[in-house]
């Protein structure tokens, strides 16, 4: 690279010098005459000297000017001028000089022969170079753009993943098998061609992967989906076929595909019929994971948060044998990955894990990393050495509903509003036995929200019946019920809260059974056309009349649960406003003050 950019620039320096010989010296001669016109200056007297060198002649005349002849006109100069009538006298005035011949002439004059052989060879090497690059990147669009990691230095582990200890059991076998293969072949056992990771994101798909290539120690290929298929036919084909002739080649080894949905969805399902570039794809994968040749030990792990829109043939066994789910964490996983994060952080003795771990149900390692991250933050704005429980507990409320927006500006008729609206959610919490206890409530506005009431729950629930969605409907409604208690109106501010109230009812009719009238049915396909779209591609597999009958059921619930708020509201109006009251005045109201105003 290095020479050819200097036989670059030393050709260009040799153009550049052409050049400025050619046009500016050449603009600096002087003029150029014939031997006759010469002959005829000398005879009038104007010629004072002559100077010959080699094939160039000057001629000086008497008023000091100078002009140039032609190179034939140089060879015998003073014959020729007496050949055409120039008397010796005058002759004999002008002075003739000879400029002795330099050795540098012979090889300028090589040098002028050579110069424009040698511009036109350096450009048509030039050009040459650039199309055999452009050959070079048009025959690299087929190779893999898989990353490949040693192994040999180990950047994560299992000890790095937490709140994922069946995921890591069932992984930590495929690691084994590739140290002691001989250990599982004495019994007859095969390694798993491939292992498919399941889950929501932000739990952990990708960092295990990383695990997985930091305990195994052998090469390692890690590439996305997205990465096989470009906007030429045949390309991510090619690079499949790539990838696995670089695996078989450094084997064992391990190929790692992140969100391999990209790739591998249901083949025949899209508007682009059956030869489209991503179905070709999917089918070199097919092939590669269990052809003909596959002795090999190669072991294909993927990661994906869709895997319902996967071909059959991709999860059949001796393809994906294995499906790892990592589900959202339980309180004892999300402690443990507290444990991993906080490595390395200042943490003040008023910490407490344990309770931190309870007050965020539903989070996953992405989002405990983002709140570790934001409390770290919040305590270096306010120049801490420590991180302290409040600002976790603050990390946790921006995480859950946003950044405060202390400055906004609020008329003091809106601000009565939000009191009462989050006031009416938080009563109808309290005094509803199936509802979560309330955590906070404030009306300081947080991300697009002018208030907000946390309830979070004291344990992980994983099954929701029929009482806790009715209790969850009426607190939903319980903000609604108290703006037309008190100011016999309705804002915009419930929105949010009869959308969710909506959904969460339409979903107790059409997916859980939980409608009397209805009875225990599911209405509607769960799986859409992936090509389509979910609001295109849902499958309805009811009647009208059914139709109408869902509507009417939803409406059912939905005022069943508003009454229900309306009535607990009436019968506790004075603590209703002894509640908006001191939100007024103090804006916010942590779970302890809440539950002093029932003592």
């Amino acid at each position: 690279m290095k020479w050819s950019r200097a036989l670059y620039a030393v050709l260009i320096f040799i153009v550049l010098a052409f050049l400025y010989g050619m046009f500016v010296l050449r603009a600096d001669a002087p003029d150029v005459v014939d031997i006759s016109s010469i002959a005829q200056m000398a005879k009038d007297g104007k010629v004072e000297a002559i100077r010959v060198d080699q094939n160039e002649l000057t001629i000086t005349l008497q008023d000091g000017t100078q002009v140039a002849s032609n190179k034939e006109a140089s060879i015998g100069v003073v014959e020729n001028l007496k050949l055409m009538g120039v008397p010796e006298e005058q002759l004999r005035q002008i002075k003739v000089t000879i400029a002795p011949r330099s050795a540098w002439d012979g090889w300028l004059a090589i040098l002028g022969t050579l110069l424009p052989l040698i511009l036109i060879g350096g450009f048509f090497f030039f050009i040459l170079r650039q199309a055999q690059g452009a050959g070079n990147q048009a025959l690299n669009f087929g190779k893999s753009r898989a990353r490949m990691f040693s192994g040999d230095k180990p950047t994560v582990t299992f000890d790095d993943v937490a709140g994922a200890d069946e995921a890591k059991r069932e992984l930590a076998e495929i690691v084994e098998f590739l140290r002691e293969p001989e250990k599982f072949i004495s019994l007859g056992a095969r390694i798993p061609k491939g292992v498919l990771m399941v889950g929501p994101p932000g739990c952990g798909k990708t960092l295990t992967a990383k695990a997985i290539a930091g305990e195994a120690g052998v090469p390692f290929f890690s590439i996305s989906g997205s990465e096989f298929v470009e906007m030429f036919v045949g390309v991510g084909a090619s690079r499949v076929r790539d990838l696995f002739d670089q695996a078989k080649r450094n084997s064992p080894c391990i190929i790692f595909m992140d969100e391999i949905d990209a790739v591998g969805r249901h083949r025949g399902a899209g508007l682009g019929g059956s030869h489209d570039e991503r179905e070709q794809t999917l089918n070199q994968i097919l092939v590669e994971m269990d052809g003909f040749d596959t002795d090999t030990n190669v072991i294909v792990v993927a990661a994906t948060n869709r895997p319902d829109i996967l071909d059959p043939a991709l999860l059949r066994p001796g393809r994906f044998d294995r499906r790892v789910v990592l589900d959202r964490p339980d309180r004892k996983g999300r402690e443990q990955i507290l444990n991993i994060h906080v490595r390395g952080k200042p943490l003040a003795p008023d910490i407490d894990l344990p309770v931190i771990a309870k007050q965020t149900p539903g989070f996953v390692g992405a989002d405990i990393e983002n709140m570790v991250n934001e409390a770290a933050i919040l305590a270096a704005r306010r120049n801490q050495k420590q991180i302290f429980m409040r600002d976790m507990q603050e990390a946790i409320e921006k995480v859950i509903a946003g950044p405060e927006r202390k400055s906004r500006v609020i008329p003091e008729r809106e601000r009565r509003v939000i009191a009462y609206h989050e006031a009416g959610h938080a009563l109808v919490m309290k005094l509803t036995a199936e509802c979560d206890p309330v955590h906070k409530v404030s009306i300081t506005a947080r991300g697009m929200a002018g208030g907000y009431t946390l309830a979070l729950p004291d344990d992980d629930r994983y099954l929701t019946n029929q009482s806790k969605f009715e209790a969850d409907l009426a607190a939903l409604m319980g903000g609604r019920a108290a703006e037309e208690i008190v100011f016999k109106e309705a804002t915009t501010g419930a929105s949010n809260d009869l959308d969710r109230a909506t959904k969460m009812a339409r979903a107790m009719v059409t997916r859980y059974g939980m409608s009397e009238k209805l009875g225990p049915l599911m209405f509607g396909e769960k799986d859409e056309m992936v090509f389509l779209g979910k609001e295109i591609g849902e499958q309805r597999n009811y009647s009208e009349e059914i139709a109408r009958q869902i509507d009417r059921e939803v409406r059912r619930i939905v005022e069943i649960a508003y009454n229900k708020a309306n009535k607990v509201l009436q019968e506790n109006r004075a603590k209703l406003e002894e509640i908006a009251e001191r939100l007024l005045q103090e804006e916010t109201l942590d779970r302890a003050a809440f539950d002093a105003m029932f003592a």
